[in-house]
């Protein structure tokens, strides 16, 4: 599944996956700069707390970006696939001037907005120029493969990763999240291990990966986001192994990111960006 066609003359929005527990009372850095992607005191924010089993996720996400400053913000929770069809919601989604997703089960994302004209409308909305972001499950639900669920441990292994289809507003990732916290790098690395083409991204706790129209990964927050890269891979045992051995793969690249750091996903070359300064600055 390919991202959405952008129409003539118009530019893709920015993709904004947050790792989850993003600072919301000092500064909140993240989401103030998604706001202000948004249009600022301007936007119109439609939050979709499908993703939790927490009747007051959507009104918690409601009043931090109004007290952040947002114009209009408004939670559209999906209990049935059926709600998805509602011209409505519909509606209400091709107004938004951004779209976010936030934590839960991501499962519950896909399993109840896949294929549907609401996934249809927000694919449509991003590529006509909408910012979309989601905080961990809302995260990786963004791109073509997503992580279902898996195993911690930092060594790959067959069955360290499941793999789902997520909404595929790019298929150049795949997105992990409370990536350091929850120790999750086998199981990236086992995703990339299953579809070398894209480049993994996981991200810690309260850090965020903007990923611009230009495809460029700019880092907010106070983490870091490990980039795990397979195009120079030279080989893989994944086709050899049963499913609780380990990986053997050989030529990964890794880049580490802070804020300041950039990677571009059409070069794949990473870039220190603002921490590069020079010494007489």
């Amino acid at each position: 599944m390919s991202p959405s066609r952008i129409p003539d003359g118009e530019e893709r929005g920015w993709i904004v996956p947050i790792g989850g527990a993003e600072d919301k009372e000092n500064g909140a850095a993240i989401l103030q700069r998604f706001l202000d992607l948004c249009g600022g005191d301007g936007a119109d924010i439609v939050v979709i707390p499908t993703a939790s089993r927490m009747p007051d996720t959507g009104d918690r996400y409601e009043k931090l970006f109004t007290d952040l400053g947002a114009n209009r913000v408004e939670a559209m929770d999906f209990d049935t696939r059926r709600d998805c069809f509602e011209p409505n919601r519909i509606k209400r989604i091709e107004q938004a001037s951004g779209i976010f997703f936030t934590g839960g089960n991501q499962l519950r994302i896909s399993t109840m907005l896949g294929g549907t004209p609401i996934a249809q409308a927000i694919r449509a909305q991003n590529a006509r120029g909408v910012a979309v972001g989601g905080t961990s499950a809302g995260a990786s639900i963004l791109s073509e493969h997503m992580i279902a669920y898996g195993t911690e441990g930092s060594s790959p292994r067959a069955d360290s990763v499941r793999l789902a289809p997520g909404l595929g507003l790019t298929n150049r990732v795949v997105i992990d999240q409370h990536f350091r916290q929850r120790d999750r790098l086998g199981r990236l690395v086992a995703a990339l291990a299953y579809n070398p083409f894209a480049i993994g991204i996981g991200l810690d706790e309260d850090t965020a990966a903007f990923i611009s129209p230009d495809n460029t990964i700019e880092v907010e927050g106070s983490g870091s986001v490990t980039v795990v890269d397979a195009d120079g891979l030279q080989f893989s045992s994944m086709h050899m192994v049963g499913e609780d051995e380990p990986v053997c793969l050989l030529g990964l690249g890794v880049h580490i990111l802070t804020k300041g750091a950039t990677f571009n996903l059409n070069t794949r070359k990473a870039s220190a960006g603002s921490l590069a300064a020079s010494k007489s600055a």
